[in-house]
């Protein structure tokens, strides 16, 4: 089975421009595609987000997959040589029209491929690199990094379970001892409490005096 794949990242671009491509290269080396693949997605997605991840799937050894350009598979190398292996492994043969790569089972498409990967590493390390200095910049300047203390996932919980949290107060039991049943802090519990008006009531009728401790509370 011959396929072509068509990608284009927004409504208002055009696929002629690919589909004319495809087909004069399908007459100049006497293919007859089986299927067009077409879709409007961003190239940054991968391919399991994409139609072309299910395609690549179905096509077998000895099937042939034709795009106009090597980015139509994606805009990231780390992403195009793990579509370039798939097809090594199973043997399938893949065209760019434009670029004129074919990447097949012969000893030139794996030096080709070796080429590509190298590059992509080498991206991978750069991203990396870039990302740790920014990081260590960030630091330099005194700004903290990382989520704080008790805020985001704490709240969440207490937001997701907060049915039984209301059930806990009408049954009698303190802040406090909500507190410790999440193993979080009274702050967190105001928190939630802010987030969430229909708790307030409940919280208010079990409201302790202050300075009350929350034992093994962060």
């Amino acid at each position: 089975m011959i396929v072509a794949y068509l990608r284009i990242s927004t409504g208002k671009q055009h696929l002629a421009n690919q589909q004319d491509e495809i087909r004069r290269f399908a007459e100049s080396r006497n293919l007859t595609i089986d299927r067009w693949v077409t879709e409007v997605v961003s190239g940054k997605k991968t391919e399991k987000d994409r139609k072309l991840g299910a395609l690549l799937k179905r096509l077998k050894t000895g099937d042939t997959l034709i795009v106009t350009e090597i980015s139509r598979l994606s805009r990231t190398l780390t992403d195009i040589m793990s579509i370039m292996g798939q097809c090594l492994e199973k043997e399938i043969v893949l065209h760019s029209t434009k670029e004129g790569y074919t990447f097949d089972n012969t000893i030139n498409s794996k030096v080709l491929c070796f080429a590509f990967g190298l590059v992509a590493e080498i991206e991978r390390n750069l991203i990396s690199m870039r990302t740790k200095e920014a990081l260590a910049l960030r630091r330099s300047e005194g700004v903290v990094l990382g989520r704080r203390k008790g805020s985001c996932t704490k709240l969440n919980v207490l937001i997701e379970n907060r049915h039984e949290v209301m059930r806990m107060l009408d049954d009698g039991c303190s802040i406090a001892a909500v507190c410790r049943r999440y193993k979080l802090s009274r702050d967190t519990f105001n928190k939630f409490r802010n987030a969430c008006p229909a708790v307030v009531e409940a919280a208010d009728r079990r409201q302790e005096p202050r300075g009350t401790a929350v034992p093994g509370a962060e």
